[in-house]
C-alpha cells in the first residue's frame, strides 16, 4: 500500500486532479506534487514542492521525504504546453532519465506508475483491430509525443531491470479528453474545420478524465499491473466526431501535414503533426482486457459518452477564423496538386 507518494506534473490539469484524488484517500500518509511552476488549481492537501526533473534534486527530495511511491505523469502530450518541441523532448526524455537515476539510488522505493500513451503503438494500414500489450507498432512513431514515450518506456524497462525489486505499473491511456482537459486533440476538434486525411475516416477510441484518474489511482493503491492498456468501450469515426463539435470536415491528403502543421502551428490555434494526421487516417484501437481483469477498472464513459461530453463544451468557432478556415484549405489545395502533380502519368497502348 502507497504511504507516501510522490506526484511529476503536478502543476498540469490532470497532474492536479491525481494529486487531489490520491490526497483523499486516508490511508495515503503523504502526497508530494512537484512541478517547475505552482500549479494554478487546487491539489487538495498534497504537499507542492517547486522542483524540475531534469535536475538530480529530485532525488534529494525523494530520499528526504522517504517517498515508497513515485507517479510519473510529466510526460507532455503538447509542444506548445511545453514552451515548443526542443523544451518538450527535454521535460519528456532527459526529466524521465534524471527521474529513474534518482528512482534508482532510493532504497526505499516500492512502486513507480508511469502515465504512457497508446500512441506507443503507433497508426498504419497494417495496425490489427486490437493492439493488447505484447504487441509492437507496425511503423514506429516518427516524432513528437509518440517517439517521447516510445523512449520513455524503453528507460523505465531498462530501470526494472536495474531494480526488480521495484514494482512498475505502465500505463497506456488511448487519447484522454473531457471537459476540463486541454490536448493536441482538444485543440484539433475546436478548430474551424476539422483536418480529414482525404480518402479514410479513421476509429478513434477515447478515455475520459475521470476515468484516467481512476485507473492512475487503483495502479498506484491496488496490486501492481505492469503494462495496461486504458481505453474506453467502443470506437467514434472522424466523421462521427467532427458531427458531434459541429465542424465540417476539410479533406486533404495523408501527406500535407508537414505543409498544414506550419500555418496552424503559426495561427496559434492547434498542434497539427505528422503522426496526428496518420492517427486521423488509421486510428488506433486498444485491447481492455488488462485493464478489467488486472488493473479491475470498469470506464464510468464509453468512448462515444466521452467524446459527446467533451463537445458540450465546444462553442463556435473563435470569431475571425474563418481567415484561417481559407489560408487552410488554401494550403489543402496547393498540398493535393503538389501530390497529382507528383503521380507519374502512364503511356497510351
Amino acid at each position: 500500500m502507497a504511504e507516501v507518494v510522490l506526484v511529476t506534473g503536478v502543476s498540469r490539469y490532470l497532474g492536479g486532479q491525481f494529486a487531489r484524488r490520491l490526497g483523499a484517500d486516508p490511508s495515503v500518509r503523504r502526497v508530494i506534487g512537484v512541478d517547475v511552476v505552482p500549479p494554478p488549481h487546487d491539489i487538495g492537501r498534497a504537499e507542492f514542492v517547486r522542483a524540475d526533473i531534469r535536475n538530480p534534486m529530485i532525488g534529494k527530495i525523494i530520499a528526504q521525504a522517504e517517498v515508497d511511491t513515485v507517479v510519473h505523469m510529466n510526460v507532455i502530450a503538447t509542444p506548445t504546453g511545453a514552451g515548443g518541441r526542443t523544451s518538450q523532448k527535454e521535460i519528456n526524455v532527459i526529466g524521465t532519465m534524471q527521474l529513474l537515476a534518482a528512482c534508482q539510488k532510493a532504497p526505499g522505493l516500492r512502486r513507480l506508475v508511469v502515465k504512457s500513451t497508446g500512441a506507443v503503438y503507433g497508426a498504419s494500414p497494417r495496425d490489427p483491430a486490437l493492439f493488447t500489450e505484447d504487441m509492437g507498432p507496425k511503423e514506429m512513431p516518427r516524432a513528437g509525443f509518440g517517439k517521447d514515450s516510445v523512449e520513455v518506456e524503453g528507460y523505465v524497462r531498462g530501470f526494472s531491470r536495474r531494480r526488480p525489486d521495484v514494482e512498475i505499473s505502465m500505463l497506456r491511456f488511448a487519447n484522454i479528453l473531457g471537459p476540463g482537459i486541454r490536448t493536441s486533440l482538444t485543440d484539433l476538434f475546436t478548430l474551424p474545420v476539422v483536418p480529414a486525411p482525404f480518402g479514410f475516416d479513421g476509429r478513434l477510441q477515447f478515455v475520459h478524465e475521470r476515468d484516467a484518474v481512476t485507473a492512475l489511482y487503483l495502479a498506484t493503491t491496488g496490486p501492481s499491473v505492469g503494462i495496461t492498456n486504458v481505453a474506453g468501450d467502443g470506437v467514434v469515426t472522424l466523421t462521427q466526431a467532427a458531427a458531434l463539435v459541429g465542424r465540417p470536415l476539410l479533406p486533404l491528403p495523408v501527406h500535407a501535414a508537414g505543409l498544414l502543421g506550419g500555418l496552424v502551428k503559426r495561427s496559434g490555434l492547434a498542434d497539427l503533426s505528422t503522426d496526428q494526421m496518420q492517427f486521423l487516417a488509421f486510428g488506433r484501437c486498444l485491447d481492455t482486457t488488462r485493464m478489467r481483469e488486472v488493473l479491475h477498472l470498469e470506464p464510468e464513459f464509453s468512448s462515444r459518452q466521452t467524446f459527446v461530453d467533451f463537445a458540450r463544451g465546444i462553442g463556435p468557432a473563435v470569431p475571425g477564423t474563418h481567415l484561417v478556415t481559407e489560408a487552410l484549405a488554401g494550403v489543402a489545395g496547393s498540398a493535393a496538386s503538389a501530390v497529382v502533380r507528383a503521380v507519374p502519368v502512364g503511356r497510351g497502348g
